[in-house]
C-alpha cells in the first residue's frame, strides 16, 4: 500500500555508522517515490560512558535533501514525550523505528505509545536484531516491552523473523533482507585503490571490515591466516574498522602467530567516502562471525561486486549462496582457511564476481519500501 507521509525514528546525521547510513538511504528511497519523509534522530544517542568507540559523530557535511530533526535524548524521558508530541501532531501515516538494541526500548516504546494515540499513525519496526549479539540482563523484558508498542514489523533475516514471532505472533510481519548499501562511492580500479591505500600490488588482499567486536570473530580469522595452507599465497589481511572492544587480545594474537607482516591494521573509523578504497583493493571480504542476524557489510560487498566468505550463523547464509558468490563455512579457523585456500588456488575471483553482479539485483530499496507498505496495509 502506498504511504503518503512517513517518519523514520533512529540514528541519522550528525551520528555516523551503519545505522545512520541505512536510515538516510531509506529516507532517500521514500523521497524518490514521492513520499513526504522526515527523519527524527538523537540529541544524545549514547552517554559517553556507554559508547565503546572514539566518537559517535560524523566529520562530514549534513546530507542534502533529507529533513532531519534532532529531538531524542535516549536517557531523558522528557525528551521522549516532547518527541512523541512533535511526531503525533504531524499525523504521519507511518512511523518507522529501527530496532537494534534493548537499551533503546524505553525510549522507543514510550514514543511509539504516545504517537499511536492519534488513532491515525501506525508504528512499524524494522528489526536489525530482536535478541542482541551481546546479551545483558533485562534484554528479554525490554524487548517484550518494545514489541508490545508497535503495530507491525519487517525483519531483515529469517532468524530475526523467528525471534520476533517468539515475542508476538499476532503482528503483521514481513521478511525483507537488508538492501544494497549503494551509497559508499563508486567502484574504482584495484590499482587506484591500492595506490590510495599505499598497498603493494604484488599481494592479494582479504578484507575484514567494520566495527571490531568480540562476536565478529576477528580472532578466528587471524588464526586462519596462520594456517599452513595459506602460506603459499602472497596474501595479506586488511582489518579496516574501529575497535569497539579491547584491542590488546587481537594485537597479542597477531604477535603470537607471527602475523605482523601479513596483517594491515587500519583501525580508525572508515569515513563513507573512503569505504570504496578498501573493498576495491580486496579480492575476498571475510565475515567470520561467531553469531549474527544479518550484516550491512555483506550489502556493501555486493555493491562492489565482491566475493564473500561468511559463517553459518544467523541470516548470513541466506544472503551469500555457497560456492556461487562465495563461501558459507562453520565459524572455525580450519574451515575459514580451507575456503580462502580454495578461492586462491582455484582462481574463483572472476567467477564469483560475475555471480555477485547478478545476485545483488535482489536487494533493492524499493523492495524494502514495498514490504513496509504491505505491513502498513494489514494494520489499517
Amino acid at each position: 500500500m502506498k504511504i503518503s507521509k512517513v517518519c523514520l525514528i533512529g540514528t541519522a546525521y550528525p551520528y555516523r555508522g551503519g545505522l545512520a547510513a541505512y536510515n538516510e538511504r531509506l529516507a532517500r528511497e521514500f523521497i524518490a517515490q514521492g513520499t513526504d519523509t522526515t527523519l527524527v534522530t538523537f540529541t544524545l544517542q549514547y552517554p559517553s560512558l556507554l559508547f565503546p568507540g572514539k566518537s559517535q559523530y560524523a566529520d562530514w557535511e549534513k546530507p542534502d535533501g533529507i529533513r532531519i530533526i534532532r529531538s531524542i535524548n535516549s536517557v531523558n524521558p522528557f525528551s521522549w514525550i516532547r518527541t512523541a508530541r512533535l511526531v503525533r501532531r504531524e499525523a504521519f501515516d507511518v512511523v518507522i523505528i529501527k530496532y537494534w538494541i534493548p537499551f533503546m526500548s524505553p525510549c522507543f516504546s514510550t514514543i511509539a505509545r504516545f504517537v499511536r494515540r492519534n488513532r491515525k499513525t501506525r508504528v512499524i519496526c524494522i528489526a536489525d536484531n530482536i535478541i542482541p549479539h551481546e546479551k545483558r540482563p533485562g534484554d528479554q523484558l525490554l524487548t517484550r516491552i518494545f514489541m508490545k508498542s508497535i503495530d507491525g514489523l519487517v525483519a531483515m533475516s529469517g532468524s530475526v523473523l523467528r525471534d520476533a514471532r517468539s515475542f508476538r505472533n499476532d503482528l503483521p510481519m514481513r521478511l525483507s533482507p537488508h538492501p544494497l548499501f549503494d551509497d559508499f562511492g563508486s567502484p574504482i580500479s584495484r590499482e587506484e585503490a591500492l595506490t590510495t591505500l599505499q598497498l603493494d600490488p604484488a599481494y592479494r588482499y582479504l578484507l575484514f571490515f567494520g566495527f571490531i567486536r568480540e562476536y565478529k570473530g576477528l580472532d578466528l580469522l587471524l588464526k586462519a591466516m596462520a594456517h599452513a595452507s595459506l602460506q603459499q599465497f602472497p596474501l595479506k589481511l586488511i582489518v579496516a574498522g574501529e575497535f569497539y572492544t579491547d584491542s590488546r587480545p587481537y594485537l597479542d594474537l597477531i604477535e603470537q602467530l607471527h602475523l605482523g607482516e601479513r596483517v594491515i591494521l587500519h583501525t580508525d573509523f572508515i569515513a563513507n567516502d573512503k569505504v570504496n578504497r578498501y573493498f576495491c583493493a580486496s579480492d575476498l571480504v571475510v565475515q567470520p562471525y561467531k553469531h549474527a542476524t544479518q550484516s550491512g557489510v555483506t550489502q556493501i560487498g555486493y555493491a562492489f561486486n565482491k566475493p564473500m566468505l561468511v559463517t553459518r550463523v544467523g541470516g548470513l547464509a541466506e544472503i551469500v549462496p555457497h560456492d556461487r558468490v562465495g563461501y558459507v563455512v562453520e565459524p572455525e579457523p580450519d574451515e575459514i582457511s580451507a575456503a580462502i585456500s580454495d578461492f586462491f588456488r582455484n582462481g574463483r575471483l572472476e567467477e564469483f564476481t560475475r555471480n555477485a553482479e547478478v545476485e545483488k539485483l535482489k536487494y533493492n530499496w524499493s523492495t524494502m519500501v514495498g514490504a513496509i507498505g504491505e505491513v502498513y496495509g494489514e494494520t489499517i
